[in-house]
């Protein structure tokens, strides 16, 4: 029994490593966001607006593939160790994240290697307003995810 607790302990502290990790690059992420979001704010002199979506797209889908391809598969993996049943969970949230997933791709095939001008500027501030809703009701449904599937183990393994 003691062994299967110690189990369980190492199980929730390497999710929880991992989901920590994780959500520093979702700060990454919204901190470059906001930086091509305030488009009209930089002058030249600052970093050109095309390098900055660039690397908006770069960590938008490093951020969205680590969600799809470990995290989610870690947080199932979690719940299972625990005997959770979680597949209500898993059925309703991820079609609404996959949503979020499709607009993220988008944007990325329209900006990540585009040329982009003072035409492209209101295209362009439209499809991050669109970006930034969605990916906000992403952030709250993933953190729904981390509570259900993960932070509900915490006073299991304390």
């Amino acid at each position: 029994m003691l062994q299967e607790s110690f189990n369980h302990a190492d199980q929730w502290t390497n999710v929880d490593r991992i989901i920590s990790r994780w959500l520093k690059e979702r700060q990454e992420l919204i901190v470059l966001y906001c930086k091509v979001d305030g488009l009209k704010e930089f002058s030249q002199q600052h970093t050109p607006l095309s390098v900055r979506v660039q690397a908006l797209c770069d960590v938008l889908i490093d951020y969205v593939s680590a969600g799809h391809f470990e995290i989610y598969q870690h947080l199932m993996k979690e719940a299972e160790h625990f005997q959770q049943d979680y597949q209500r969970t898993i059925d309703r949230i991820l079609p609404l994240i996959q949503q979020s997933t499709e607009i993220a791709l988008d944007f990325n095939d329209q900006y990540s290697s585009a040329q982009l001008d003072d035409n492209s500027m209101e295209q362009l501030a439209r499809d991050l307003n669109r970006l930034g809703e969605r990916m906000v009701e992403r952030f709250d449904l993933e953190d729904q995810l981390i509570d259900n599937l993960h932070n509900c183990h915490r006073d299991m393994v304390a």
